[in-house]
Formats: C-alpha cells, structure tokens, sequence
C-alpha cells in the first residue's frame, strides 16, 4: 500500500492520529521536501513519529518516482506531505504511476493553507482561482498570474496568492557546467511579492491600461500559518511592501468584494485602520 500522508501546517504533531499510525507501520517513509516546510526540522518528525525519514526532493519525485514506489505492492510505503497531500500536482502525478503498476493507495488529508487561510476572517466561498507567484529574475518577470488576480476582483472574488520556494535550486552557470552545487534556500515575503505587484501595476499604467488592482487595494498577509507564532497582517498593497512578518512560510491575500463581517474580522489585524476607512 503507498499512503499518502498529509502533517497539516504547523509542527510534528498536527499529523492526524490515522496518519501516525499508518506511518509507524511503513517499512519506508518520504518526506516531500520542496513544494512547502513545517516549522520543525527532519529530526523533530523523525523522534515524533518514530521512524527514519527519507528526503525526497523535487527530482526525486518528479524523476525517481519509481524508486518511492519500489516494493509497495508486497510492503508498505508513506508519502509524507505538509499541509495537505494534494497542495500539488505532483502527487496526483504519483499515485497515476501507483495506479498503472497495480499497487493501492490510500489519501489521509490534513489542513492546508487552503482553508487555514480562512483565519484571517475571509469567507472561503468568496475566494477565486488561487495564484502563485514567483520569485523575478533579471532576465525573467512573468506576470500573467497578474491576470488572474484581476479577473477575481472584477468578480468580487479575493485572490490567494502563494509565494515562491526555491529549495535546492542551481545557478544557470552551475546547471550549464552540470555541477551539482546548489543555491541556499529562499522563501518569498509578503513585501516581495508585493513590491513585484506594485511594479506589474505600474507597468499597466505605462501601457496605458487601469489596472483593477491599485495601490490602495486592501491586501492580507499571512506568515506560518497554523503554528504558534503565527503572524496576520491587513493594510493597503502599498503598505503591504513595507510588512516585515519574518521567518516563512509566507501568504498573500488580494481581497475583492468583502462582506462587512469580513471588514470587521480583517480590522482586527489591520496596520493602520484609515486603510480601510479610505477603501
């Protein structure tokens, strides 16, 4: 059986009793390593659960899926996922190899941040297609999913944005020699991605377009949602690019139409209220 286990947001123990006990009887365990991160490290889930902890990093599960699913039709194997098992496609990619090599699998879902996101106080049910946003380079600056955030608000919809990993990620130098020495770790801020907003705005105008996004347009930032520490921040996009919520992961919230119950809840979180006097 390949199980695929999600550990929820936070730390080791937001697993749910079901996954724990289906991980204490795998005869292996990955630990997908590269689409998000807990607030603990390998070690803590390893003392927790008990059992050694394979890393499997993006070319691992997209290349060498073949080696995670290495015997699990005569033993048990887990997947571990943080936040929920389908936060990415990858794993739908996973359990289609499964499927064709006849071996069963079994889902155990957990909290992800799309519907931990509902802390802020915005309704689930009004939220429109999610985004993400990636970390710009010199040479590459996409900004379709500026498109989408645009069309949610027009629909009165709010926009989740989820902001860029990169985990073991090579230089262009590097990748061209086939070195395998490996950039450190970056995660993307709220004020990142929205300063990276700011200037796909900035560059409608210039285009002679009105963007339905501005600079006032009330956003939300969220920052290791589900553990203790967990940070909440409202205010305009503008000063959106000035929040430190520090260490990640980090979210980003484009809001639509809102329902006064939502306004209230968002005040509670608000940098400076006069933004949502003015809005």
């Amino acid at each position: 059986m390949l199980y695929l286990v999600g550990l929820g947001l936070g730390d080791a123990k937001d697993i749910t009793v079901k996954g724990l006990e289906a991980v204490r009887r795998c005869r292996r365990v990955y630990l997908e390593a590269y689409t998000s991160i807990l607030t603990v490290g390998k070690e803590a889930l390893e003392e927790f659960y008990g059992r050694e902890l394979i890393l499997a990093d993006r070319e691992t599960v997209e290349q060498e899926a073949d080696s995670i699913l290495k015997e699990a039709d005569v033993c048990d194997v887990a997947f571990l996922v943080v936040g929920d098992p389908f936060g990415a496609t990858t794993h739908s990619d996973l359990v289609l190899r499964a499927v064709k090599l006849g071996i069963p699998y079994t889902v155990i879902h957990n909290a992800s941040i799309m519907n931990a996101v509902g802390c802020c106080g915005l309704q689930l049910y009004n939220f429109g297609e999610t985004v993400s946003i990636v970390f710009w380079t010199d040479m590459w600056k996409p900004e379709s999913f500026f498109n989408k955030i645009e069309k949610n608000r027009r629909n009165g919809m709010h926009t989740l944005c989820l902001l860029d990993i990169k985990v073991k990620e090579q230089s262009l130098e590097n990748l061209m020699k086939g070195r395998k020495i490996y950039e450190p770790p970056r995660y993307m801020s709220v004020n990142q991605a929205a300063e990276q907003l700011l200037t796909i705005i900035q560059n409608r105008r210039l285009q002679g377009e009105a963007p339905e996004i501005t600079e006032n347009t009330v956003c939300v930032g969220l920052a290791r949602v589900g553990a203790p520490d967990q940070k909440i921040a409202s205010c305009t996009l503008q000063e959106m690019a000035k929040v430190e919520l520090g260490s990640p992961l980090h979210s980003l919230i484009v809001t639509g139409t809102m329902h006064p119950l939502e306004l209230e809840m968002l005040k509670l979180f608000s940098v400076d209220s006069s933004s949502f006097e003015n809005n």
